[in-house]
């Protein structure tokens, strides 16, 4: 019975501590990746939505008119899941706001705040996509311009 082999308890309790302690590194830092990439794909899709809403006011809008998600969705300006009613991709939740003075403004608003994303988008006529730093995005309905805690352009 000497002659067995294999590998003691304390061998495999250092194997596991090691490999917490990578995990315990290796986590927030993937957490954080994955809040990038929701906040990147929230920036895409606000700028689909512009260019759609720039065909749609160019072709089927007369010059004059805008749509909602659905609208574009429906005239396939924007893919399935951005032109349903309640579009939610990557995390985000987004709302395009039209009114009867011709105005857009479409925003992205993390699902779960400090989660899915840190920062909250809008976009509007201009084209111009703001970051808010919190939820509180929101958008002025007789203007379309963009409003929240601590806008600021993105690009």
């Amino acid at each position: 019975m000497k002659n067995e082999k294999g590998f003691s308890l304390v061998e495999l309790l250092v194997v596991v501590i090691i490999i917490a302690i990578i995990a315990a590194i290796a986590i927030p830092n993937l957490l954080a990746s994955r809040r990038a990439a929701n906040e990147a794909s929230a920036i895409s899709s606000l700028r689909t939505i512009h260019s759609a809403e720039a065909t749609y006011q160019a072709t089927l809008g007369g010059n004059t008119g805008y749509a909602t998600l659905p609208a574009l969705g429906t005239n396939n300006l924007v893919d399935s899941v951005l032109g349903s009613a309640t579009a939610s991709k990557s995390g985000y939740d987004f709302v395009a706001t039209v009114t009867t003075s011709q105005v857009y403004c479409a925003t992205a608003k993390a699902s779960t705040q400090g989660t899915t994303g840190v920062r909250s988008f809008g976009v509007s006529q201009p084209g111009v996509i703001y970051a808010v730093t919190d939820g509180s995005v929101s958008c002025d309905a007789a203007t379309g311009i963009v409003t929240g805690t601590g806008v600021t352009p993105i690009q």
